[in-house]
Order: structure tokens, then C-alpha cells, then sequence
């Protein structure tokens, strides 16, 4: 029996992201090839650029869903 990997898929993030969010994701060049693969589209682990940390600076966890507007951390590019 073959091993499979599932994952469950994240919901969609409303609005924009906090400028300070970071990702490998953002480091990677070209088409996401697979997208039944996620693993092909480099890493879902997020940091802060202002921390350097998976904590925010309110000390909560920072990832794509959480790090939008009415965060007290967060922050807009407009």
C-alpha cells in the first residue's frame, strides 16, 4: 500500500495581508506546478519581519488568515 499525504486546504484570507507577514512563498520564482501538491509551493510556515518569529509582536501566531486588519500589529501598505 502506497503512502498519501493529505492536507486539508486553508480557507481563503479576506483582504489584504499585514506587510510584515513573510513566507518562503515569497522567495520562490516560476508556476506553482501541482496544486493538489502543496508542498511543491514552498512551505506554509509564516514569520514576522518585525519579530524575525513565528509570534507576532501581540505574541499570537502569525499565518495568512490571522495577519489582516483589527490585529493590533497589523499593518497596511496603503
Amino acid at each position: 500500500m502506497a503512502f498519501t499525504k493529505y492536507y486539508d486546504l486553508p480557507e481563503p484570507a479576506a483582504g489584504p495581508a499585514c506587510i510584515f507577514l513573510r513566507s518562503k512563498a515569497l522567495y520562490l520564482h516560476g508556476e506553482h506546478r501541482d496544486p493538489s501538491r502543496p508542498e511543491d509551493g514552498g512551505s506554509p510556515y509564516c514569520w514576522c519581519n518585525v519579530t524575525q518569529h513565528m509570534l507576532g509582536p501581540d505574541q499570537l501566531h502569525v499565518n495568512r488568515a490571522e495577519c489582516v486588519a483589527g490585529r493590533d500589529c497589523f499593518r497596511s501598505s496603503y
